[in-house]
């Protein structure tokens, strides 16, 4: 797999606090539909097993994102569930600097956690300057890249094709769009993102070549795109007003503002999740209006990540998580989207026979 692009400014993410859990330190399972649901969160207080003692080490906006970084925690809990984990959370706030990440992750390991497990790209050059450090503790970064093109040997980087399922809701986006007119917000404009809009493009366009697709970022550059409802809602809103019926979002905490704008849009106005099933954590107003969601199995990643360490046999280097390993997906809660189901999946297994090859770049 290619490297993840990064974002140039690393501009703030967060200081933060480790909320102990397991004997000695601190630190949600799902089903292809349920990834990062909130009736089962990450309480690392509650776990007591003798299994490998994982550290996690959340991207901004931390657990309750109901979206990346809750998925994350689906894999720590079902590690907690199935594997006798314990568990440290490092959540972050908005403002830190990059040695702020450095500190978060020598904390854990100096706390004898075995893996860490960094959520989001944004710590792949903390991981590369910390894990030489630590040659006896594997380190799992989530959309990770080595910087030096050198990995460590202490080192993987959890990658996925979110490409692959984006391409998945955008053939309903485009199935079910009776306007002929969607959209797509991404948090910040980056390689990362980049590739969930080529995917989503690609696949509203094999149903309909004519499809009008409006893209907009909320950031260039800063982080905080990814945690920033109200500019959510206001660049879906224009969306909407726009002509848009349906509209994607790839913006981590921002997505709730979206999700917001096709509600006060009204009837036939719709949204689609990403990462999670965040129609399992949204209102019940807003499920009235979230069509599907793409599936990043963070969750997957996470707990196979703890399991091989938990099996001595820690991941190394890159692992690329996609359709063939149910590594991304879409939702089917609230039912909207059954009737295409078949046309979906159809896709889906072009996809994963090499028929159709999803673009990576818009």
């Amino acid at each position: 797999m290619r490297r993840m692009g990064k974002i140039t400014a690393l501009a703030a993410v967060a200081v933060l606090a480790l909320a102990g859990c397991g004997s000695d330190d601190d630190s949600d399972g799902g089903d292809d539909n349920n990834a990062g649901s909130g009736g089962n969160a990450l309480d690392c207080s509650a776990a007591d097993g003798d299994g490998p003692k994982v550290g996690i080490a959340y991207d901004v906006g931390g657990q309750g994102d109901k979206s990346f970084n809750d998925a994350a925690a689906v894999g720590v809990k079902k590690a907690v569930d199935d594997l006798g984990a314990t568990c440290t959370e490092a959540e972050a706030t908005d403002g830190e600097a990059e040695s702020a990440r450095e500190d978060r992750l020598r904390q854990l390991a100096d706390g004898g956690h075995n893996p860490i497990l960094a959520v989001g790209f944004l710590y792949s050059e903390a991981v590369n300057k910390v894990a030489p450090d630590y040659p006896d503790i594997s380190f799992d970064v989530v959309d990770g890249f080595d910087p030096d093109d050198e990995a460590n040997d202490n080192v993987a980087y959890l990658g996925f094709a979110e490409e692959q399922g984006s391409f998945l809701v955008g053939v309903a986006a485009a199935t079910k769009s009776e306007a002929g007119n969607v959209g797509f917000v991404g948090g910040v404009n980056s390689d990362l993102i980049k590739k969930f809009e080529a995917g989503f493009t690609a696949g509203a366009k094999a149903v309909n070549p004519d499809i009008e697709i409006q893209v907009k970022y909320l950031q260039e550059s800063d982080p905080k795109g990814f945690n920033d409802p109200a500019a959510g809602k206001a660049t879906a809103t224009g969306m909407y007003d726009q002509g848009a019926d349906i509209v994607y979002h790839a913006s981590g905490g921002s997505g709730a503002g979206v999700f917001q704008a096709a509600v006060e849009a009204g009837d036939g106005k719709w949204a689609i999740g990403v990462d999670s099933d965040q129609w399992q954590t949204a209102s019940e107003t807003e499920q009235a209006h979230i069509l599907t969601s793409m599936l990043k199995r963070v969750d997957v990643a996470a707990f196979d990540a703890i399991s091989a360490v938990d099996k001595g046999e820690p991941l190394v280097s890159y692992q690329v998580y996609d359709l063939k390993v149910d590594g991304v997906g879409y939702s089917t809660s609230g039912g909207f989207v059954d009737d295409i189901t078949g046309d979906i999946d159809g896709y889906a297994d072009q996809i994963k026979s090499g028929e159709i090859t999803v673009p990576t770049a818009p």
